[in-house]
């Protein structure tokens, strides 16, 4: 009978192309579920093959556990009770009884044989799995095999991939035998079905489009430095290049536009706006903004944001339709930017410089026009007056030393006072909103002044409540609350995981 199981597990490993050791381990399974059948309890039984001579031992065996922790007669022992058996035993170690081996003649149960082949497949699905991912790619060209509530099962060689309902091109209509490509998104190795997860709507396949499509890339000679979508219907990609010699641009839309037609072509009719990339932040949005020229724009590197000013006849192609192509030169550059016509952008310098004014003068204690004389300056912050060289305040030929060291002075009581007030505001504020990282004093303090002192209460809020109540800006706002959010995400996760583990138990 030995030599029958080593000729079995030799035959099985060859077949299925899976290691040894995995045969030998699904045969330890099935014996262990046969050898179980003779007990009325569900106990826990071992069995051990050996790996040379394929002789097996059966054991039962129970857990060490402190008394407290003792719950089930059938798979656990007391400490005590185990030290009487063996001295020097350990919390964790097993106590284990011989049992009068299983013939393998008699297994011959279905149930044994679906455990070997189940744990077989189970191995050959990883080593087709691993064999696919040593190989580096990130785009899976493969055929629709068939549809499920809304997702498409994707063959692609031996591997089959899931391609999710929201990850599909909006409006784009599947089918059994489509041939698409997609990127890899991720592996879900809970999923008891495909475990490639794959997408067409992330920025991530359009680089890796191009890539495929211009060998200068794949060449070293130029790089896409970012990308933006709105799925099927537009998208931005950002380029670049160390050689003069290549027109970056051109090079990516072909000849006669067969490159980035053929991107196009595969992404639904996706139109691609190709975008210079540059080191100059203001450069790289004006170009990620055209077809719109651009006539003035301010930089407000401390809010990460940009104020765009074109004229009125330009400002619905700035805009886009529904926003879009603002909002695809927005994520394309990292940037947060404001379209306005000249006229707007005139009465939002008026406002600030209203709004500078007044905290000048009221922090400061100064009158109107040593206000005006430091906004003029260009001094826009308590926080510039109070830590910016004498050297450079000095130049302001309306000061002198004496009027420079006082407003630097009272510039530091003012903010030193804020600071003050801000963590009196916080005593009650919850510390896990505190450590969230977007949170800082100043904005724990606005969030106690409209009575928000808890995560949750943060969490609960959506990004138009939050910038009603506090003035965020609204990316600022979105962020807030989604690192609010993150450990409702978190434990949800954790629940699946666990439901999973109880599934595969069952």
């Amino acid at each position: 009978m030995s030599r029958e199981v080593l000729i079995l597990v030799d035959a099985l490993a060859r077949e299925k192309n899976v290691d040894r050791e995995i045969v030998f381990q699904s045969l330890e399974s099935a014996l262990a579920s046969a050898s179980k059948k003779r007990f009325h309890n569900d106990v826990d039984v071992v069995v051990r093959i050996d790996r040379d001579s394929g002789d097996h031992d059966e054991f039962r065996r129970w857990q060490v556990v402190e008394p407290e922790e003792f719950e089930d007669e059938d798979k656990q022992i007391k400490l005590d009770d185990a030290k009487k058996q063996i001295s020097d035993i350990e919390l964790g170690d097993y106590i284990e009884e011989d049992l009068e081996p299983v013939e393998f003649g008699r297994i011959g149960a279905q149930a044994a044989k679906q455990v070997i082949m189940q744990r077989i497949r189970e191995a050959e699905r990883e080593q087709v799995l691993k064999d696919f991912l040593d190989r580096g790619e990130s785009i899976i060209s493969g055929t629709v095999k068939r549809l499920e509530r809304g997702d498409a099962i994707v063959e692609a060689g031996k591997i089959e991939a899931r391609l999710p309902k929201d990850q599909i091109i909006p409006k784009e209509n599947l089918r059994p035998g489509d041939r698409i490509r997609a990127f890899m998104l991720r592996v879900d190795r809970s999923q008891r079905g495909p475990q490639i997860v794959l997408s067409r709507t992330t920025p991530e396949i359009i680089i890796k489009l191009f890539e495929l499509e211009v060998p200068e890339i794949e060449q070293g000679l130029m790089s896409i430095k970012s990308a933006s979508r709105d799925p099927g219907i537009r998208a931005k990609i950002a380029v670049q290049t160390s050689d003069k010699r290549i027109d970056p641009i051109g090079t990516c839309v072909g000849v006669r536009g067969s490159r980035v037609q053929a991107v196009t072509h595969e992404l639904a009719g996706e139109r691609v706006d190709i975008v210079l990339w540059s080191e100059d932040p203001a450069e790289f949005v004006i170009g990620a903004l055209a077809p719109a020229n651009v006539s003035q724009i301010v930089v407000d590197e401390e809010r990460n944001s940009m104020d765009v000013v074109v004229d009125e006849s330009e400002l619905a192609v700035a805009i886009g339709r529904g926003g879009q192509n603002v909002r695809l030169a927005s994520e394309l550059t990292g940037w947060q930017i404001n379209i306005m016509t000249a006229d707007e952008s005139e009465k939002k310098t008026a406002s600030e410089r209203e709004s500078t004014l007044e905290v000048f003068t009221e922090k400061l204690d100064v009158d109107e026009e040593v206000a005006s004389v430091l906004i003029d300056e260009g001094f826009t912050s308590l926080e510039e007056i109070a830590y910016v060289p004498v050297t450079e305040m000095l130049t302001v030929e309306a000061f002198d030393e004496e009027t420079v060291n006082e407003l630097r002075t009272r510039a530091r009581n003012a903010l030193l006072t804020a600071a003050l007030v801000a963590e009196e505001k916080i005593q009650t504020t919850e510390s896990k909103l505190l450590e969230l990282v977007a949170v800082s004093n100043e904005v724990a303090s606005k969030l106690a002044d409209v009575k928000i002192f808890t995560r949750d209460s943060l969490a609960e809020l959506s990004t138009d409540e939050l910038v009603e109540l506090t003035g965020f800006e609204d990316s600022f706002a979105s962020e807030l609350i989604m690192q609010a959010r993150a450990h409702w995400f978190e434990k949800e996760s954790e629940e699946n995981i666990k439901k999973e583990v109880a599934n595969d138990s069952k």
